[in-house]
């Protein structure tokens, strides 16, 4: 294999999210035992069925969440109030809490999924190559999550605060757990509008998923209109999709221009 070759292989395995290494020596896992390998396939294929137990615990992790969010009377409480939440497991692997960035009161608010590498590692939403392009994406209709004016000032945060392993999906049960401090996140920072932006954050405030069906249509949620939009990591990697997501901003700033 030649170094050019090598390097790409590493760079899409950091794009993918393998930042840590898990041995001093690399292992050839096609070299286990046929039998071994069989009964590992077999255990990662199995179905996770959850019984009484872990039906309690997920219970209990989305009742505390409640009590937590409910206390927050402010973004700080908020924030101290995740900090303290101890049921999701993500928070044990990831480097930091990625809250927010924005301006708190902005007139829109863009609920994104979940943090990626470069999130996970400056505390801050979208700040990696998607993130790079959302700035952008948000000039085109003259909004800032640098403005210091609510009128043109976005604020941003994610349905999980905690970067998933490898990037993966938020699954059933994480999302549920957080979908309490969500829900008084947005209460707190008081946007006249929000924007989902990926499946995730569809899923998690409308209940359904299938982005190319649902952005662009403009729904409620949280007492506030809602707009699903293309996440600008899926705008990277399909560009046609730009053309779409360009009617979703327009649609956004008319919408603006229309509540004033």
């Amino acid at each position: 294999m030649d170094f050019h070759t090598a390097k790409a292989l590493l760079d899409w395995q950091l794009e993918m999210g393998a930042t840590e290494a898990i041995g001093d020596f690399p292992v050839d896992r096609t070299a286990l035992e046929p039998v071994a390998t069989k009964a590992l396939a077999k255990a990662a294929s199995a179905p996770l069925e959850a019984g009484p137990a872990q039906a309690d615990a997920a219970d209990q992790a989305v009742s505390d969440a409640r009590l937590l969010a409910a206390r927050a009377g402010s973004l700080a409480d908020l924030k101290a109030g995740l900090g303290a939440f101890e049921h999701c497991e993500l928070k044990r692997g990831a480097r930091n809490l990625v809250f927010s960035d924005g301006l708190p009161g902005a007139r829109v608010m863009i609920l994104g999924e979940a943090p990626g590498r470069d999130e996970d590692a400056q505390g801050l939403p979208f700040v990696g190559r998607a993130g790079q392009l959302l700035d952008r994406m948000l000039a085109a209709i003259d909004l800032s999550r640098t403005s210091m004016n609510p009128t043109d000032a976005v604020y941003i945060t994610n349905v999980l605060p905690w970067r998933p392993p490898q990037n993966r999906d938020p699954r059933p049960e994480e999302i549920a757990m957080m979908l309490p401090f969500v829900e008084r996140h947005i209460a707190l920072a008081g946007p006249e509008i929000l924007v989902l932006v990926g499946n995730i954050s569809c899923q998690a405030m409308l209940g359904r998923k299938g982005i190319t069906r649902l952005r662009g249509q403009w729904t409620e949620a949280a007492g506030l209109p809602v707009l699903p939009m293309f996440h600008p990591a899926y705008l990277l990697r399909n560009p046609a999709m730009k053309r779409a997501a360009w009617d979703d901003l327009l649609s956004i700033r008319a919408r603006l221009d229309d509540m004033r």
